[in-house]
């Protein structure tokens, strides 16, 4: 009886540590899939803003090699209520352009109609496969960046004059920044704060060729001056009220106190 009883005891027993083996087993291979698929931390990249809208067709009238004959064109242009500038072309002539039509028709009636108003002669319509954006697929931004730096030296010695967006009348700081990426095909908005607000930020250490740099002037609060950064430490502006389009250092205690940041869209 006695042995009877043992045996009985061993044997629940040997049932407990094979029911304990197996709960074990059971919960390793449950918590194996669990450990495998724990996502691993990533980096978020930096966030980018969206691309500038690209120009569309725009209208170019004259070919001077006088600029006295460009400013008469671009004022009877603006007194008519069009956003026209002039500037120096690759080939030493000075055009004019004005408009962003989304279509060739559109510009081409446009045009057309001047012409018969006898404000303009003979016009060109400006396709977006014309500008420099167009033909960095084939050529690399650097190329874009190169025509933007090239675009605003030709503006240098323009007399500045605030709220200008014309070289005629002179440029303001953001109608200077707007009108070198409009003629190479990127639509930037008009005002300084929205240029800053339409980039993406990058460090001072980071700038390239064609980034813009934006400053806050004389105690304000907000973003109130903007150049174009041409490398070396370099930008070109429309320096103040009464003064004309010139290149600046960054590193002058001036704008080093006044910088808040840059920032690009290339």
């Amino acid at each position: 009886m006695r042995n009877c009883r043992r045996i009985i005891f061993l044997f629940f027993i040997l049932l407990l540590v094979l029911s304990c083996s197996h709960s074990h087993r059971i919960s390793r291979s449950a918590s194996v899939p669990h450990i495998q698929n724990r996502p691993k931390p990533v980096s978020l990249p930096v966030q980018h803003k969206p691309p500038l809208e690209l120009m569309g067709y725009t209208i170019q009238a004259g070919a001077f090699r006088k600029v006295e004959n460009a400013v008469r064109l671009t004022e009877v242009l603006q007194d008519r209520g069009l956003d026209a500038t002039y500037f120096l072309a690759s080939d030493k002539l000075f055009k004019v352009r004005f408009g962003n039509f989304t279509t060739k028709e559109k510009a081409r009636q446009r045009a057309q109609s001047l012409k018969e108003a006898k404000v303009i002669a003979e016009f060109y319509i400006v396709q977006p496969e014309d500008y420099s954006v167009a033909r960095q697929k084939k050529y690399g931004t650097d190329y874009l960046r190169e025509a933007l730096v090239k675009t605003a030296k030709d503006f240098i010695g323009v007399p500045y004059l605030w709220g200008g967006a014309s070289a005629d009348d002179g440029f303001d700081c953001s109608g200077l920044t707007m009108t070198v990426y409009q003629l190479n095909g990127l639509n930037l908005p008009r005002h300084s704060a929205r240029q800053f607000e339409a980039g993406s930020s990058i460090d001072k250490d980071d700038l390239q060729k064609g980034d813009l740099v934006f400053f806050c002037l004389k105690g304000k609060s907000s973003v109130s001056h903007v150049g174009i950064y041409i490398g070396n430490g370099q930008f070109i502006h429309a320096s103040s009220h009464g003064k004309k389009i010139r290149i600046d250092s960054l590193s002058s205690a001036y704008f080093t106190n006044q910088y808040i940041g840059g920032k690009t869209y290339l």
